[in-house]
């Protein structure tokens, strides 16, 4: 063979280099799936007049109180490395905050302040996942919680919801036919999003009793406790039920209730025996979240309870404004959620979801996610954030209807 035609084949047998770089990442972690709320936002990003309701956030900005807190820090000096646990103000607001709304004792050593919603549940799977374990999920879910445990290398194991006329609900049956030898955790996040499911005491004290049967660890994702429908103040909880004793740990954010998705900063909820462990995964992680961060959040926890209630009647109006006008047009699947601020909904003859965002991006200008985002379950479902003005909500859902007025039946 010429000498050209060695080097030619041997350039076709040797792997390109960013193909070599490529297999020799984890293959769990290589593995990990593209967003798919990611690539329908980057798709319609840039289009003039969009009106997005794709992602899971408020059109209001932080309201000032909580900025002037965290700017007064950053200007005092308040740049310097900081408490693992937290702050000691933050914590016992956290404490206050917490024992108000669930009646449970003020103990600031329960909770350790994070780097956001997310990192509190990167940490609570470290502490009960290895690689090979198994951990339940409820779906369609919020996908990150999935992926955070397949970056550990344990394995999501789905339980779908039940679909019925009052909206989603927990079918626990499936659920305990679920666990095997290899399940270590269940992973609960009411309200839910992006159903709007949300547990009842009953649901919960089902669930405690399987972990507490099989010896699991229970991960309570209730960051949006507050927006519920229902006529208490906030939706029904793991505290609400529990023993001192039971393995639960809770994540929460500052992100929804404060309008601070951008700040990145939550609290995970732990006993506090395990808070040495608790400080040693935030020191190996992110060394603690800046001090003047930690002052704004203290600002939104002892000041923001007005705000926090105009959020919450807001997005019961926002609700109301776009699944009304929906449902009127009888060419949508759709029951009002229980809580969260989402509305998880389907229409008939329209089966490829992603697709279906797409031209909705294209033909309607407004943003929706994928059903498919969310794992077994949604592969029928569009989600849609209500947490918006009044103004975008109507134009967006005149949108909507007019370009379900355009469609021949199913």
């Amino acid at each position: 063979m010429p000498a050209s035609a060695l080097a030619a084949a041997s350039r076709l047998a040797s792997p390109a280099p960013e193909d070599r770089l490529f297999a020799e990442v984890r293959a769990h972690v290589a593995a990990l799936p593209q967003s798919g709320i990611v690539e329908v936002k980057n798709y319609g990003a840039g289009r003039e007049g969009l009106i997005p309701l794709w992602v899971g956030e408020g059109d209001i900005a932080t309201p000032a109180f909580i900025c002037e807190a965290a700017a007064q820090a950053l200007h005092g000096g308040q740049t310097f490395y900081t408490w693992q646990r937290g702050l000691p103000d933050l914590r016992g607001a956290i404490a206050r905050y917490m024992a108000g709304l669930y009646n449970i004792p003020v103990d600031p050593e329960r909770f350790f302040v994070t780097g956001s919603g997310m990192q509190s549940i990167h940490i609570a799977f470290t502490m009960t996942l290895a690689a090979g374990d198994e951990i339940i999920i409820p779906t369609p879910a919020w996908p990150n919680a999935a992926a955070a445990a397949e970056k550990i290398g344990a394995k999501p194991v789905y339980v779908p919801f039940t679909s019925g006329p009052a909206g989603f609900s927990l079918d626990i049956e499936r659920l305990a036919a679920a666990i095997t030898p290899r399940t270590r955790t269940i992973f609960i996040n009411t309200p839910a999003n992006p159903t709007g499911f949300v547990a009842s005491h009953d649901d919960l004290r089902a669930v405690l009793a399987l972990a507490r049967k099989h010896g699991l660890w229970i991960v309570a994702d209730e960051i949006y406790g507050r927006f519920y429908y229902g006529d208490e103040a906030r939706a029904p909880s793991f505290h609400d039920i529990m023993d001192a004793d039971d393995h639960i740990l809770f994540v929460q954010t500052f992100s929804k209730n404060w309008a601070m998705t951008g700040w990145r900063i939550g609290w995970l909820e732990a006993p506090p025996a395990l808070g040495q462990i608790v400080e040693n995964l935030v020191q190996y992680s992110t060394s603690g979240v800046a001090a003047f961060m930690q002052r704004g959040a203290i600002a939104a926890l002892e000041q923001g309870e007005p705000f926090v209630a105009e959020q919450i009647a807001r997005a019961r109006h926002g609700c109301d404004l776009v699944a009304d006008p929906l449902i009127a047009t009888g060419k949508v699947d759709l029951v009002k959620p229980h809580g969260a601020f989402y509305l998880f909904l389907s229409i008939p003859g329209h089966d490829d979801v992603r697709r279906l965002a797409l031209q909705l991006i294209d033909e309607a200008n407004v943003g929706l996610a994928p059903g498919t985002a969310f794992g077994p379950g949604g592969e029928r479902y569009l989600r849609l954030c209500y947490a918006r003005g009044e103004a975008q909500l109507k134009e967006a859902t005149a949108r909507l209807v007019a370009w379900l007025d355009r469609q021949p039946a199913p």
